[in-house]
């Protein structure tokens, strides 16, 4: 749609003409009414699947008639009755496509009883190549003439009634009565004999079609010529000139307008006038934008918009050609700078209805006649079927204000979702992966390439953005957009809608606008569009897409909400003026017309040539049409000479769109801020004023640098900071992502000052590679000893040891962990995986003091004023950067999830209880936030090993347990501890508990949950070591002999204040926001958990079992099962609640005891209770269990489940978690389907 000719391939007068062709289609009277058959057949299977189980008609054996439906509603083939001229060489003309897109359902025929109204609509032919050409076509109806076509609308009626005669002649008159619903969805079939048409007293109208081929789609100016045209054969009066005269102006006469200039023409009762946007502005669209939102509704528009972009198949479907056009080119418009790169017919010919079934994404509009069964209809699942508003046709106003009001409408509406995009690809360059071949060789290998950086773009975007994000990048219409950036390098290679987008771009760069503010999720009210357009610079600094639901704008939606952040006032001011400035442009172009075309005149006709009668459209007169003038100023190869003599003049005054005092005002707040953020060109200056500006500059990067480090501190410790005076309440909530990003962005300004030769697009990367570079051939040198990670990769239980090999702290490690990582293309995408890293290890202000340390180094890369050679303020720098050691960041494992990873593994047995002895072959499977290993095996007599898996993220639990095998299948094992190899993160399992048959609770696997070690800080380049480890779980978790004589003696109120801890400590989970949240997993089962509370609730006051024999929670509720079962049996439960309680935890007992998994007793309880905990049952449990006859076999008098008053305090306690919805890792219920 954009550029100087959609339509234009060759040829030098191409970009010249408004338009290429003039059309007539209609009805041929020498061949006579031909059925379109394959249109037939289509609305015919249509109509029967809409009936939905009616009787079916026996269908006539004539392809493609249908005789349920009416002659006057049967599709009949029109034709291309004149065209002028007859082709020209730049733009060939396609009769087919032309004549099935003018009247995509055929002739239709009426009578003087039905509604007449003329109907415009346009229309798109896409060429193999890409290139598009516009039609713009009105149809009307003329009275038909002929005998013949009366005649044979007489027979088709005759035949028609004694078919349906036939069909109908059994049917009883009651049936008769009621009628058969037809394919069109009439009231009745039998009324379809009184619509029928009589030559003797009906007039037959047939429709006819006048249409415009141009290469640009000017919608609104030939409407205006298409309605003035048809004006003009049924006004009473004829016109001024023949139309011979008009349509040749048109065709010949009337230039293209060259962008940014305006242009009016003549049309039969009035001038006409279209514009042109310039090359730095939006691309032309010339169809109502208002329009789609009041078809659709806003939250359609959005929910239609985010279909398209991720390359969905889109059906509209719509009465009116007209609306469906209009809804598809908005939202393609909409999508700049991408453009929609699949099957594209916004108006589908009748014809051509099996292209629905094409598998592959399509954007295509199909017509309603407004009488189908709308709920028959398939459409995908994402859309919502929108019914038209009321048919009452709204009047327009056809006067210059209500065009330019649309016109700045439509300005609006775009600028925002332009500068949406804008705002979040600001730094898609960096990101593009340029190919190292030449062009050609590339684009034949283009499949097999990778084209941006996807991994690194998607690490600096907030999370929520990231699941519509990253499928977008994996779209069609993407890839396009990087290619076309990859092969026009130039800007006089730029497809101008890229030019345009990067002109943008390059001016957010150079304001350096993009701050943490610009790309979070906070939204404030704007309560109509309008006051969108006028504050039309927030939202362009912004760059956040409109909500809008219910306005006074929108007729059936009242309230607008923008989706724009408070900003601050200066970046607000200073980007008002971007769609303010391409308003008044449209206001300066509609204002001040830049050339009048040549009026119509006298051609040289033939006596008698031009006449015709009203209310027909006459024949015209080919001789005078087929050719243009020998001699035409807009034709020749020069072409529009004035319109360059009007450029050159106002090329100096381009930017005087706004009045002095404004212009002035906008400069100076442009150079002011500017001069806050960007580094100073230092040529011609004296050296006292180069070090001036030079020491401003690297005060200004050293305060940044300060605010922005206590700004992500304060967002991350979030309302802790707030409570200790360090932020305000409303600006936490930014998103982590954006406020790392931003910190990238500054290390890169940090260590781009001063640069003596830039070498890539990451200044930080290049650095760290002649610093890699600089300590490789120093070690091969052998003046350095190796340093970096020690790999102990398995370790015999002979040698075991509690303690991991330590993990060193290394720099170049680092870097080559990134540098391993296959995802990671460019090398600023490298540079911020390599910052996220060391985040995350809290070392970045180690490692880039090492850096730095290298002083040779440093003074050769940069020159002497630099901000990294001055000391005090680089000291500063690291300081500052050192705080972030206060606070965890998991930047690296979050963002990175679908890298490979080695975890370490080190398994501690119990070194005193046959620990050696252990014969059977033992397993683990590790789970964590981002998913879980398969099982993994581990060989016989090794307690240490490493293994590469996708990241896990935040590790949760470990499933450990071994195969029964041997003589000595007993296993005691202290605790297992995990470590990330990359950002050695270190987890421990506390177990402390036997794995085996006949020995505590007879498990041969157990669930641990694991907590994050905390890392102690190093001062010096002593290898990291983990810390001391914690003391094993306590006896009750250890020793599982319930009895009075070897448990702590803990008292009610102990239990009650433990349950209390354990319920308190969940519920304050979910008060938290998302981000602050830890592991529900652990306050669970952890060590003070859900779990571990009720579990010494159930063990007070438990009775001491035989000698020799242990006793488990899991017997008492296998008993009290059995109980309530053989109740039910006997049908003696009191009352219904009871019975439904008592039949879920049996329920539940009966899958737990089935489950293929072998994790004892106390693993089934654990189970239970999370089972009960997500589905809101414990309370229930725990009143059924009180009142359980087993509870007083089983518990002393004293036990708490025996007092009713601690019961029902317990019972409270618990209910207070129904609110919540508890999520279960799926390693603490593997094998139940509940």
């Amino acid at each position: 749609m954009s550029g100087g000719g959609g339509g234009g391939g060759g040829g030098g007068s191409a970009p010249s003409r408004f338009a290429d062709y003039f059309v007539i289609c209609g009805l041929d009277t020498e061949t006579g009414l031909e059925p379109d058959e394959l249109s037939a057949l289509c609305q015919y299977i249509q109509a029967s699947k809409a009936r939905d189980g009616a009787s079916p008609f026996i269908s006539s054996t004539t392809e493609g008639e249908n005789f349920e439906q009416t002659p006057l509603r049967r599709t009949f083939k029109s034709k291309v009755l004149a065209r002028y001229p007859e082709n020209v060489e730049w733009n060939p003309f396609d009769q087919d496509a032309v004549g099935m897109l003018c009247m995509p359902k055929g002739l239709a025929f009426k009578t003087q009883a039905d509604p007449r109204e003329p109907q415009f609509h346009a229309f798109i032919i896409t060429r193999e190549d890409g290139s598009r050409t516009f039609g713009f076509a009105l149809t009307f109806y003329e009275e038909v003439t002929s005998k013949q076509i009366c005649s044979a609308m007489q027979t088709l009626y005759h035949m028609h009634n004694a078919e349906y005669d036939i069909l109908h002649s059994p049917s009883a008159d009651g049936q008769d009565d009621s009628g058969m619903d037809d394919g069109e969805g009439t009231p009745g079939t039998k009324l379809q004999r009184f619509n029928s048409y009589d030559i003797s007293r009906d007039t037959l109208y047939v429709s006819k079609c006048i249409c415009l081929i141009t290469p640009m789609s000017f919608m609104k100016a030939c409407r205006s010529v298409l309605e003035q045209l048809h004006q003009a054969v049924t006004s009473p009066q004829p016109p001024p000139l023949p139309l011979e005269s008009y349509i040749y102006n048109v065709l010949y006469e009337v230039p293209l307008p060259p962008p940014g200039r305006s242009l009016k023409f003549s049309g039969v009762y009035g001038p006409i006038i279209c514009q042109r946007p310039s090359t730095n502005e939006l691309p032309l669209f010339d169809f109502p934008v208002r329009e789609v939102f009041e078809l659709l509704g806003v939250e359609n528009v959005f929910q239609l918009f985010t279909c398209a972009l991720l390359e969905f198949q889109i059906l509209l479907y719509s009465q009116h050609y007209q609306r469906l056009m209009t809804v598809a080119e908005t939202i393609t418009a909409l999508m700049f700078p991408f453009q929609w790169q699949h099957v594209y017919v916004p108006i589908l010919p009748a014809s051509l209805l099996h292209f629905l079934d094409a598998p592959v994404p399509y954007l295509m509009g199909l017509h309603s006649n407004g009488l189908d069964d709308r709920s028959k209809l398939e459409l995908p699942q994402e859309l919502e079927v929108r019914e038209d508003p009321s048919s009452n046709k709204d009047l327009k106003v056809q006067c210059d204000e209500e065009e330019l009001r649309i016109y700045q409408l439509n300005i609006q509406i775009r600028e925002v979702f332009a500068n949406r995009f804008t705002q979040m690809f600001a730094d898609y360059e960096v990101f593009v992966i340029q190919p190292s071949q030449d062009k050609e060789s590339w684009f034949t290998n283009r499949e097999q390439m990778q084209n941006f950086d996807k991994a690194s773009f998607l690490s600096d975007q907030p999370e929520p953005y990231l699941p519509f994000l990253s499928r977008f990048l994996e779209t069609q219409m993407f890839a396009s957009f990087i290619d076309n950036k990859i092969m026009c390098h130039d800007d006089d290679d730029k497809d101008p809608v890229l030019r345009v987008f990067d002109s943008r771009v390059d001016k957010i760069r150079l304001l350096n606008v993009r701050t943490p503010t610009l790309r979070t999720s906070m939204y404030q009210k704007c309560t109509t569009v309008d006051e969108a357009g006028q504050e039309e610079g927030k939202v362009d600094a912004s760059g956040i897409f409109p909500l809008v639901s219910e306005n006074k704008s929108f007729p059936r939606n009242s309230q607008q909400l923008l989706l724009s952040h408070r900003l601050q006032t200066c970046s607000m001011t200073i980007l008002k003026c971007k769609g303010g400035c391409e308003k008044k442009a449209i206001e300066l172009r509609l204002a001040k017309i830049d050339h009048t075309a040549i009026h119509p005149h006298l051609l040289d006709m033939k006596i008698g040539q031009g006449k015709y009668e009203p209310g027909f459209f006459p024949k015209l007169q080919s001789d005078v049409l087929s050719t243009g003038p020998a001699s035409n100023k807009w034709t020749k190869r020069n072409a529009p000479a004035q319109w360059r003599r009007k450029d050159r003049q106002k090329q100096h005054t381009e930017h005087l769109r706004l009045d002095n005092d404004q212009r002035e005002k906008y400069i100076q707040e442009a150079r002011n801020m500017g001069s806050t953020i960007r580094q100073p060109k230092l040529s011609n200056l004296s050296p006292s004023v180069i070090a001036q500006t030079n020491w401003k500059f690297v005060e200004g990067l050293l305060k940044e640098c300060r605010n922005k480090t206590k700004r992500m501190l304060v967002e991350k410790m979030g309302r802790e900071a707030v409570e200790l005076g360090h932020g305000e309440v409303n600006i936490t909530g930014v998103e982590e992502n954006t406020l790392i990003a931003s910190l990238c962005d500054l290390l890169e300004r940090i260590w781009s000052h001063g640069l003596q030769v830039k070498q890539g697009k990451s200044a930080l990367w290049s650095h760290l590679l002649h610093y890699q570079e600089n300590r490789q051939r120093k070690l091969t040198s052998g003046s350095l000893s190796t340093s970096g990670i020690l790999l102990d990769s398995e370790r015999r239980k002979s040698d075991a040891s509690s303690v991991m090999s330590p993990l060193r702290v290394s720099l170049i490690q680092d870097m080559r962990h990134i540098q391993n990582i296959g995802e990671i293309k460019t090398d600023v995408g490298k540079a911020r995986a390599w910052v996220r890293l060391s985040m995350e290890k809290k070392l970045l202000s180690r490692h880039l003091k090492q850096l730095l340390s290298d002083h040779e180094l440093t003074k050769k890369l940069y020159k002497r004023y630099a901000f990294l050679r001055c000391d005090d303020e680089k000291e500063q720098f690291l300081y500052h950067l050192l705080s972030f050691n206060a606070v965890d960041y998991f930047c690296f494992t979050n963002v990175f999830t679908t890298i490979l990873i080695p975890y370490h593994i080190l398994i501690v047995p119990s070194k005193k209880l046959g620990g050696s002895m252990f014969t059977a072959n033992p397993w683990i499977c590790i789970s964590g936030e981002l998913g879980e290993t398969q099982i993994l095996q581990i060989p016989r007599n090794v307690l240490e090993m490493t293994f590469e898996c996708q990241n896990l993220g935040k590790l949760t639990t470990v499933q450990i347990g071994h195969d029964n095998s041997g003589l000595y299948a007993k296993w005691l094992v202290e605790y297992v501890m995990v470590r990330n190899e990359i950002t050695g993160h270190t987890y421990k399992f506390p177990c402390g508990r036997w794995l085996g048959k006949g020995i505590d609770d007879g498990s041969l696997e157990r669930v641990l949950v694991g907590e994050l070690l905390t890392s102690q800080p190093e001062v010096d380049e002593r290898p990291c070591r983990t810390p001391p480890l914690q003391q094993s779980p306590s006896v009750i978790r250890r020793l599982v002999t319930i009895s009075p004589n070897n448990k702590p003696k803990l008292n009610t109120g102990q239990i009650q204040e433990s349950i209390g801890e354990a319920v308190n400590g969940i519920v304050k989970h979910f008060h938290k926001p998302e981000k602050e949240r830890g592991s529900l997993t652990l306050l669970l089962c952890g060590e003070c958990g859900l779990v571990s509370a009720l579990e010494q609730a159930f063990q007070h006051g438990f009775k001491s079992p035989r000698l020799f024999k242990n006793v488990f929670i899991w017997d008492f509720l296998e008993k009290a099962q059995t109980y309530y079962e053989t109740l039910e049996q006997n049908e003696l439960v009191p009352e219904e609640n009871w019975h439904t309680r008592a039949r879920n935890f049996c329920r539940f007992v009966t899958a737990i005891n089935n489950t293929p998994r072998n994790i004892g007793k106390d693993g089934k309880f654990q189970m239970l209770v999370c089972l009960g905990a997500r589905d809101h049952l414990l309370h229930h449990w725990i009143a059924l269990l009180a009142d359980c006859p087993i509870t007083a076999h089983m518990y002393e008098d004293v036990a708490l489940i025996k007092d009713h008053t601690l019961v029902n305090s317990l019972i409270r306690v618990l209910q207070t978690l129904q609110e919540f919805n508890i999520t279960l890792e799926t390693s603490l219920v593997k094998g139940i389907d509940i």
